[in-house]
């Protein structure tokens, strides 16, 4: 049974980390302190520390439930759709993976600032990319055990490419393009490269 000290406990870290994250959204991950955060929720840095480790780590617990649904989700999708092998298919997937990346734009210049700034939060998202790779079985079968590193690596150049691209399309607004068109112009350059 779930006592109202545990109620309370839970919702103390529900606060920390909706507001963690809307710092992190405003201001950006460097420029967010713990003290930020804490002063937001009202409550103490001790409190703050019973739940997460550091700054690092909330932004991990933030990310967490993106990041965990991102292979499932989107990069199941894409074992599916190059097993079956069309690039319409394909074109439509580009298109539901850019969707995704609007839907979660927010907190991504956070995550990236993360991952420049600290060695530890490097781990967590070389996590994310193997993670990507793991939810492609499939197409790391047909790439066979010789060439698996080639299929990893041309997956994590996949995902680069439309970080990169949806950072100066979306967040930037330096690439000023349709949906359409960049889907199919992705599609013309990453169809064939994915394929053995």
């Amino acid at each position: 049974m779930t006592t109202q000290r545990d109620r309370q406990k839970q919702q103390t870290r529900r606060n920390l980390l909706e507001s963690a994250k809307k710092l992190f959204v405003d201001r950006g991950y460097a420029a967010v302190t713990i003290d930020d955060i804490v002063a937001d929720v009202g409550c103490s840095r001790a409190t703050f520390y019973l739940h997460f480790g550091g700054k690092t780590d909330v932004l991990e617990k933030i990310s967490a439930e993106t990041m965990r649904q991102r292979p499932k989700v989107i990069y199941g999708q894409l074992d599916d759709v190059l097993a079956a092998g069309s690039k319409t298919e394909f074109a439509d997937w580009v298109r539901r993976a850019l969707a995704w990346f609007e839907e979660n734009q927010a907190i991504l210049p956070a995550w990236d600032e993360a991952v420049a700034l600290e060695p530890e939060f490097k781990q967590v998202a070389r996590r994310a990319i193997d993670d990507l790779a793991a939810a492609m079985p499939r197409y790391l079968d047909r790439w066979g055990e010789d060439r698996r590193d080639e299929a990893r690596l041309r997956i994590e150049l996949l995902v680069s490419q439309l970080e990169r691209f949806f950072t100066r399309w979306a967040v930037q607004g330096t690439i000023d393009l349709p949906a359409d068109t960049v889907a199919q112009v992705l599609t013309d350059i990453w169809f064939p490269a994915l394929t053995p």
